[in-house]
């Protein structure tokens, strides 16, 4: 498995599984972390995957190695484990399916997104629902998903002016991807629709309902689909 290592301050590395944010490059990110999770280091601390790398986090009071820094020792063993990690994950790849109530006061945007790309409101809902998408990772804030593999026949820049409050459950569109807010924050992406769903819960174990490596579908349902959803949680 052919990737780099590097140091990211005293407690940290990152390393590069590939150039470009693709299938490729996922395959190995999400295999580096299956090695590194079974290697089971005690003085790791955290295992954080992106779109093409994987930082590592680790508690260099716990890494004993005369004349080594600790970084030294932690790539050392790290180089140990991914010299002979096979290209495989461990885990089956889940579909969640997330229900989207599309346009109006759920989505305010629609309407210039579909305007932006020269489509109907409900061309771009039918392209966007249309086909599983892969969760790259987590990011920005919890529990927040980038996805890969929306039609580029709906991509649309970011507002010009971002909003101080965004919906927690906002489903939006940023340049060639698409993500859903777990959590009420500002946000400059262009928001088309919302759902009931809770992607982020302090009290559930884990916390975050969606994991990268997962697929992601979405469903078109109504309004009063979502009112109703939306009491029963």
């Amino acid at each position: 498995m052919d990737y780099s290592l590097r140091p990211l301050g005293d407690h940290s590395l990152v390393i590069e599984a590939g150039p470009s944010i693709d299938h490729t490059t996922h395959v190995k990110v999400r295999s580096i972390c299956s090695a590194i999770e079974r290697a089971d280091l005690s003085w790791m601390t955290d295992i954080v995957p992106a779109f093409t790398t994987v930082t590592l986090h680790y508690d260099p009071t716990n890494l004993d190695d005369p004349g080594r820094l600790p970084y030294e020792t932690a790539m050392n063993r790290i180089h140990m484990i991914l010299s002979s990690a096979p290209l495989q994950t461990d885990k089956e790849p889940r579909t969640i399916e997330i229900p989207v109530c599309y346009g109006g006061d759920f989505g305010p945007d629609l309407e210039s997104v579909a305007e932006w790309n020269a489509l109907t409101p409900e061309k771009v809902i039918e392209l966007h629902s249309a086909s599983p998408y892969l969760i790259h990772m987590i990011g920005f804030s919890p529990g927040f998903p980038y996805l890969g593999g929306m039609p580029e026949e709906i991509a649309t820049p970011r507002r010009k002016e971002p909003r101080l409050r965004v919906p927690s459950g906002s489903v939006g569109i940023a340049g060639s991807q698409t993500g859903i807010y777990p959590l009420e924050s500002p946000g400059g992406w262009q928001l088309i629709g919302r759902t009931p769903v809770a992607l982020f819960d302090t009290q559930a174990c884990p916390p975050g309902l969606l994991q990268a490596g997962d697929h992601l579908r979405f469903k078109p349902i109504t309004a009063e689909e979502y009112k109703e959803m939306e009491a029963n949680r």
